[in-house]
């Protein structure tokens, strides 16, 4: 057996990366909805700054903490 049997993400790392997951998350939940029942209605909600703006900014920022949960020492 290898005498390094430790993991190469800490305790800490592991909740950095789950909390990372979860506002990705967040942003994906923030991006749904907003879908019309009759087809030959055109729905101008698609286009507001929730769907648009903010939501692909927190899925990124989401992205970017578990970047850094990855990547940082011990």
């Amino acid at each position: 057996m290898s005498e390094n049997t430790k993991m190469a993400i800490t305790r800490k790392g592991l909740w950095i990366l789950l909390m990372g997951l979860v506002v990705m998350v967040a942003g994906f939940i923030l991006m749904m909805g907003g879908g019309v029942k009759d087809p030959n209605v055109f729905n101008w909600s698609m286009f507001d700054f929730r769907r648009l703006v903010a939501a692909p900014v927190v899925i990124i920022c989401g992205v970017v903490i578990m970047i850094a949960a990855i990547m940082r020492k011990k």
